[in-house]
């Protein structure tokens, strides 16, 4: 049984008709098809929050959140939320935007000095990923630093050198790259425009105003209780390893944040609607440009695939899928403690997948492969633990 659950529907509402109520016969289905998705993936522990307005919700957590202790998972833990660091560090972006401190046609090389292309690159294609930067999680040197002693901490400059030593890959706004080195340079930006460190900005500006109370960015190793514990292949020695206390400053403005699944539910809204911005400004994040990946585009630090937009998240032990589809004003959170591949293939996504396969077969959630080539994502069969998964959107 789910370590802890609850579905329950309520009157249908006059809005969202094609979204079931999530009654106990649906609430049976998905059951079975998350357990069958962590049979599948050997994915140790996994919490779901599903719901729409007048459909009612669907809370489970299911499996084990800390092997050493067989713990149960359950839906109150926090855990580590990887690439999703991205919608929050581009939200305090736009905020500064709707200021009028910042442009997103400005160049970053007017506020940050040593990028390559800086005079080209805009705001905009950095938080686009169309920068043409090196990414520096991809950087040999970056990831034996990490698996040799993944408790030490990175500064943003260091993270910067490891792209910097490498030719861009493209011109600016060529083509689509998921890279974490352009977000570290937007967490530098925000920190120089507010005179405030991210950490503190993002804190006052952005968790508290959404209403999330549950949601840190850490300044360490720091990993307040109760909290999952999260498993990972990205080792030097490709072995599994217990990744709970490992320093995220490695992801920094790209993804060192915790929160938990409540916190993310009313996250999903916030940053899918525009809450925390202007209109005008929300309907530049959300215009998509091509990624090279069928029925999905990618604005500004959010995608969008079949109808559903938000972010996922990876990072040693962890995964998270926080989306929003607002066709029918549905959110659905996926939470779990391991970012071990099935088959190539982040167990987030397919989480995702079996869920709105039941849900919303209209609009089922999928990140598939690339089906070009060039330099979207990393090589399609790389070797065990070869690059951090950060640089994973939205599969290898």
């Amino acid at each position: 049984m789910p370590a802890a659950a609850s579905a329950h529907a309520t009157a249908p509402s006059p809005s969202g008709n094609g979204f079931p109520q999530l009654s106990p016969a649906v609430a049976a289905k998905l059951d079975t098809a998350v357990r069958s998705v962590m049979s599948e993936a050997k994915v140790p522990g996994v919490m779901v929050a599903l719901s729409a307005p007048g459909k009612g919700e669907y809370i489970r957590a299911f499996g084990t959140a800390d092997k050493a202790t067989g713990q149960r998972m359950t839906p109150g833990l926090y855990m580590r939320i990887g690439s999703e660091t991205k919608t929050f560090t581009v939200t305090a972006l736009l905020q500064l935007v709707d200021q009028g401190k910042v442009g997103l046609d400005d160049p970053i090389g007017r506020y940050i000095t040593g990028v390559p292309n800086g005079d080209r690159i805009t705001l905009r294609e950095l938080a686009g990923m169309r920068s043409g930067l090196y990414n520096y999680s991809a950087d040999e040197d970056f990831f034996k630093a990490l698996t040799s002693d993944p408790r030490r901490p990175f500064t943003p400059q260091q993270l910067l050198d490891y792209s910097f030593k490498h030719p861009v890959n493209f011109e600016p706004g060529a083509e689509f790259e998921y890279c974490n080195t352009n977000t570290i340079l937007l967490g530098l930006l925000v920190e120089k425009i507010s005179g405030m460190p991210l950490h503190d900005y993002i804190a006052q500006n952005v968790v508290r105003p959404a209403g999330l109370r549950h949601t840190l960015f850490p300044t360490g190793a720091e990993f307040p209780h109760p909290h999952a514990h999260g498993y990972t292949n990205q080792t030097a020695s490709g072995q599994t390893e217990d990744a709970t206390d490992w320093d995220p400053s490695w992801g920094w403005a790209a993804g060192a944040m915790i929160s938990d699944l409540q916190d993310m539910r009313t996250w999903a809204k916030v940053v899918a609607t525009g809450t925390l911005l202007t209109p005008a400004t929300q309907a530049q994040r959300l215009k998509t440009g091509a990624t090279g990946m069928p029925d999905t585009g990618y604005g500004l630090g959010i995608f969008k695939v079949e109808g559903w937009t938000g972010h996922n998240g990876s990072l040693p032990g962890y995964e998270s899928l926080t989306i929003y589809l607002p066709a029918e004003q549905a959110t659905l959170v996926v939470l779990l403690n391991t970012d071990i591949l099935h088959d190539q293939v982040e167990p987030s996504t397919l989480f995702g997948k079996a869920i709105t396969e039941i849900v919303t077969p209209d609009h089922v959630f999928d990140l598939p492969k690339p089906t070009e080539p060039a330099a979207s994502t990393p090589p399609a069969s790389p070797p065990p633990a070869s690059t951090p998964p950060e640089t994973r959107f939205p599969a290898p």
